[in-house]
């Protein structure tokens, strides 16, 4: 049944005491209960007409009659209600806002950005297509096996980096309120139950290195290279440096009345600062080398920035070598150990890693910089000689 027209104001409904139509000067209509809960009148909203019929409109009045009888204040709980649905708002963010909102917050201690975006890379290659607009709470052990099932065996370091990161993303997510229970991605006591062990799946991988007996010869065709990709090879060679450290270098980090190259903490894989003693080789390589006006960099790429890692690559594939550029960190690594009698820990200092247990870390303070300067040296002048075969240099002590 229609209403009839009625003008702004409150028009008793009847059959139900209290119950009225009110009608806006806009036209607009809408019934509400005038009743007392308690000592209090109320003036509960009950539905706007024509979505509310009269006779629906009459009914609720009396269930929220009824409901007041048995000390129900329905507008405390409509409130809390609305309360209740505000709060669980939060845990209804997907797993892409959260794994978001986790690279925001974790960003700034990561030494690069191209951490960053290697995170941001794998969640958007394999998780997201999975679990991305799934709330973060939601995300179970079935889905992270469903992610991960597929590439642990033909990718294994890729899965096991990418289950690290979910699970990053589901606790600091638990953290911070948006999910509750066990985390799904975890691997100790769950995961590893039902997946095998990344060891056991895949053998590591060695980077392709030239044998130290070549070396001399290579570094003779080198030598004949054009192009700042590989002078910055030559450089990286002789100073058994990572690719980056080279590529990266600058001018203000060459001391060269000491003869000390020092890596800043930043582009070091362990975050520390790294002093290289250098050869005089290496040092009349630098002072060879073009100084470009407004450019700090010393192997500078022809528009200006920094060489890519595939420049140095590039160089070797032009010369048909059978190596990467890495690689002749193990080069150098096994001339220390097959020619020489210099210790093991001075050749693994010469490489930036970490030497002995925490223990001795923590009472060897120095880098032994004057004694790997010996041992820098003897490497040169193996790089220099040209037989295939090379020649055994004699064995040296530490001192």
């Amino acid at each position: 049944m229609e209403l009839p027209t009625l003008p702004a104001g409150m028009h008793p409904a009847g059959e139900v005491s209290g119950l009225y139509l009110q009608v806006q000067q806009s036209g607009g209509r809408s019934w509400i209960l005038r009743t007392m809960v308690g000592a209090r009148r109320r003036e509960i909203g009950l539905g706007g007409y024509p979505t509310v019929k009269l006779a629906e409109a009459r009914q609720k009045a009396r269930d929220t009659l009824d409901d007041i009888q048995k000390g129900i204040d329905p507008v405390s709980q409509r409130a809390a209600a609305r309360t209740e649905i505000i709060a669980s708002r939060p845990s209804e963010i997907t797993f892409d806002e959260a794994a978001s909102r986790f690279i925001a917050a974790k960003e700034s201690e990561w030494k690069s950005a191209k951490h960053g975006a290697q995170w941001v890379a794998t969640l958007n290659t394999y998780a997201s297509p999975v679990i991305g607009k799934m709330r973060v709470q939601d995300v179970s052990l079935p889905h992270v096996l469903n992610i991960l099932e597929s590439i642990w065996a033909t990718k294994t370091e890729t899965a096991a980096r990418l289950r690290g990161r979910i699970e990053s993303v589901l606790s600091w997510a638990t953290v911070r309120g948006y999910r509750q229970g066990e985390n799904p991605a975890r691997w100790k006591g769950h995961l590893d139950a039902i997946l095998a062990a990344p060891s056991k799946v895949t053998k590591t991988k060695h980077h392709a290195a030239l044998p130290w007996r070549e070396l001399g010869a290579f570094m003779a065709k080198l030598r004949k290279q054009e192009g700042m990709g590989a002078r910055a090879l030559e450089f990286a060679i002789l100073c058994a440096s990572r690719s980056g450290e080279v590529r990266g270098m600058r001018w203000d980090e060459i001391d060269f009345d000491n003869g000390v190259f020092t890596v800043p903490p930043e582009r070091m894989k362990a975050g520390k600062a790294h002093r290289v003693p250098m050869s005089d080789a290496a040092l009349d390589l630098l002072r060879r080398l073009p100084n470009i006006d407004d450019n700090e960099l010393c192997f500078p790429a022809p528009r200006g920035g920094q060489l890519s890692d595939m420049t140095l690559t590039a160089v070797l594939r032009r010369m048909q070598i059978d190596a990467v550029p890495h690689g002749f960190r193990s080069t150098f690594r096994d001339w220390a150990a097959e020619v020489t009698a210099y210790p093991r820990d001075m050749a693994e200092m010469a490489l930036a890693h970490t030497v002995g247990d925490k223990v001795e870390a923590a009472y060897r303070r120095g880098d032994m910089i004057d004694k790997r300067r010996r041992m820098m040296s003897d490497w040169a002048a193996f790089c220099n000689v040209p037989s295939d075969l090379g020649e055994v240099l004699p064995l040296r002590g530490a001192a």
